[in-house]
């Protein structure tokens, strides 16, 4: 048996020469363009620190958020680490620092507007409890202490007319 083979298809268009393609082309590289230089660093492994060190660290934070540098190279010669990391502590502690005062801050502010809101609704309750001091002006004049005594969010007065002379 013979097996009768297809024509094989051509393409649409012809592969174009490589004259015709953009001169960048030929040299361009494929992947980031940082690729092929020279490979990076090693990260650092995370230093740790003694309790005494971070201990004695945290006292001279609480006394003082910043370190002249010549303060800093004593303190971190005294505990025996470098000038980089003393500096690394101090940068990280202030970070710290400051995102504790912003949510202390904001924990206290909730509380105060927590008690003046309580302090409006004691005070609402208490106006709505106590009956208006009658003022001197309104006794005199009948329109004005109808006025005085009506309190539209009590259900029980209904005012159906004012009578009396000016």
């Amino acid at each position: 048996l013979s097996s009768a083979r297809a024509p094989l298809k051509q393409p649409l268009t012809a592969p174009l020469p490589a004259a015709a393609l953009s001169p960048f082309a030929a040299t361009r590289r494929i992947g980031h363009p940082y690729q092929n230089r020279t490979p990076p660093k090693r990260k650092k492994p995370r230093t740790s620190f003694s309790r005494v060190q971070i201990c004695e660290l945290e006292k001279r934070f609480h006394r003082q958020k910043y370190l002249a540098s010549a303060e800093r190279a004593t303190l971190a010669k005294a505990l025996k680490m470098t000038d980089a990391q003393v500096k690394t502590w101090f940068q990280n502690r202030r970070t710290k620092w400051r995102r504790q005062t912003a949510e202390e801050r904001e924990a206290e502010r909730q509380q105060a507007n927590r008690l003046m809101l309580h302090l409006q609704q004691e005070a609402f309750q208490k106006s709505l409890s106590q009956p208006l001091p009658q003022d001197p002006l309104c006794m005199h004049n009948s329109s004005l202490y109808a006025l005085q005594n009506l309190q539209p969010w009590a259900e029980d007065n209904k005012v159906t007319s004012v009578s009396g002379v000016a």
